[in-house]
């Protein structure tokens, strides 16, 4: 597939006017399909999120959890071509998948990881673009090829099959761009990223899970459901997952590690979940920290400490019902 040369960084700031309509192709991302006729029941009683109640038309977040309630991976799940589709980082679903696997033995369920190629649609134009592929009206539709799930305002998601990416790749008009520029929005969103050198590390209330709607707390047993619920009714969880920004001299690699300031002195923070850095070096990040910080405390990269970081407001409330 040579259009997957196609795709390349998109150097601009945070104040920059971006195109009207950009495509990327997810290579960093996949998605676990489970499809049978004991496909809803089975992940009703693996994740945190409630799927009987799913309809075909929207997506929601969700946690697939070990049995101390820490989180294997954080996905979107939507109805996808008779069954149900995981959107996750590429990077967590070896782990995952053994472990949703496990008792799959005792049900009607194949579950697998998909070789679908996956897109990402950007833009202003991005649900025009989406409504030339179909003509259902939800934030799943049905097209050529596999399904389209809206992620927000400006971007999509495309789960769809070679043949119809390639075509869908070079008929489209779209600027063609590096998906590192998903990976923005994703943060300036507030979306949990969770790689797998960070699962069986946080429980989803730590990744603000249950602020975007990705916690059930009336549906039934789920693995490690005890801990989720008495984070919740016990106000036992102490971090939540922060926005910060500053500036880096160059691309940081592995180099993640922040630092906080207390008093005089610097403790260790937390690592990125995931960062973006715009072309005059400002950087925006995710991390976890102490739910209890005050809103101006001063981090820093503990790789370059001359840089002071802030933590930003998040796009939607915490503290929710």
């Amino acid at each position: 597939m040579d259009w997957l040369n196609d795709f390349a960084p998109l150097s601009h700031q945070a104040s920059d006017t971006l195109p009207e309509l950009m495509l990327t192709h997810l290579d960093s991302w996949g998605v676990v399909t489970l499809i049978g006729n004991d496909a809803k029941s089975y992940l009703q009683g693996q994740v945190t999120c409630d799927v009987v109640q799913l309809d075909k038309e929207h997506s929601t977040f969700g946690a697939h959890c070990d049995a101390k309630g820490k989180v294997w991976s954080i996905f979107r799940v939507f109805h996808h071509q008779g069954g149900y589709a995981l959107f996750e980082p590429k990077s967590a679903i070896e782990k995952q998948l053994a472990e949703i696997k496990k008792y799959a033995i005792f049900s009607k369920v194949e579950i697998e990881k998909s070789d679908a190629i996956l897109l990402g649609v950007m833009g202003n134009q991005s649900t025009q673009f989406i409504d030339g592929l179909s003509d259902e009206q939800g934030d799943v539709r049905t097209i050529n090829g596999g399904t389209a799930v809206r992620i927000d305002q400006q971007r999509w998601l495309l789960v769809v099959a070679p043949d119809a990416a390639t075509e869908l790749v070079e008929h489209s008009a779209a600027v063609k761009v590096a998906e590192s520029l998903w990976r923005r929005f994703d943060i300036e969103a507030a979306l949990p990223i969770v790689e797998q050198e960070e699962q069986a590390e946080h429980i989803p209330q730590a990744l603000n899970l249950h602020a975007l709607h990705g916690i059930s707390f009336k549906k039934g047993c789920y693995t490690g459901q005890e801990t989720v619920a008495r984070a919740k009714y016990r106000g036992i969880n102490k971090r939540s997952m922060f926005i910060v920004k500053g500036h880096t001299a160059n691309e940081l690699g592995e180099q993640t590690e922040l630092e906080r300031a207390v008093g005089d002195n610097w403790r260790g923070a937390g690592k990125l979940l995931a960062h973006y850095r715009f072309n005059d070096g400002e950087t925006i990040g995710l991390v976890i920290l102490p739910n209890n910080l005050e809103p101006e405390t001063q981090l820093r990269l503990t790789s370059q400490p001359e840089s002071v970081w802030t933590m930003q407001p998040l796009p939607y409330e915490l503290d929710v019902e």
